[in-house]
């Protein structure tokens, strides 16, 4: 499919096809990907949610939790996917929710700020796909092309959270 078939509104028809299965509620993020303009933010600010209960359980918690959350992204993903007839539709923001959690890992020991700060840095190399980010984007497909790029764009995220916060002491 185009970019461009992938980037319209969905049609009533494809959001009763999206939401009529649990793979369609998880891929859309809960909803949070059916907004009406900037689904990818959307999905992002709603991923925070769920990782602030999770803040305070161990990094093996939170690692474990972002394994199982990407196995269950790709099989929901290329399940939403198929529903709707594109590949990867801007509705489906599961992606996000992983590669958010990922961009969170520096900030579970840090004070409340590098949330915002790890927010805009996943949002930024999101959005921007900087080599090899880019590169799963376009050559992955299905499931694991849906979840890949975010995954790697929000390890780019944390590493410069991590960088930026060894610069603070």
């Amino acid at each position: 499919m185009s970019v461009a078939s992938e980037r319209k509104t969905l049609s009533a028809a494809q959001r009763h096809a999206l939401l009529a299965s649990p793979a369609g509620w998880i891929a859309c993020g809960f909803g949070s990907g059916l907004a009406p303009v900037a689904q990818g933010t959307c999905g992002s600010l709603a991923a925070i949610l769920p990782w602030l209960a999770l803040r305070e359980a161990s990094l093996a918690v939170n690692l474990g939790v972002i394994v199982l959350a990407f196995a269950l992204g790709v099989w929901a993903c290329s399940t939403a996917s198929k529903a709707l007839g594109v590949d990867d539709h801007r509705a489906l923001v599961w992606d996000e929710f992983v590669g958010q959690w990922i961009a969170l890992l520096p900030a579970l020991a840090a004070s409340w700020w590098y949330v915002p700060v790890g927010f805009v840095l996943f949002r930024l190399f999101d959005v921007w796909k900087p080599w090899p980010i880019r590169w799963f984007d376009r050559r992955l497909h299905g499931g694991l092309g849906v979840m890949a790029d975010d995954v790697v764009a929000g390890v780019f995220a944390a590493l410069v959270l991590v960088a930026w916060r060894s610069l603070q002491g």
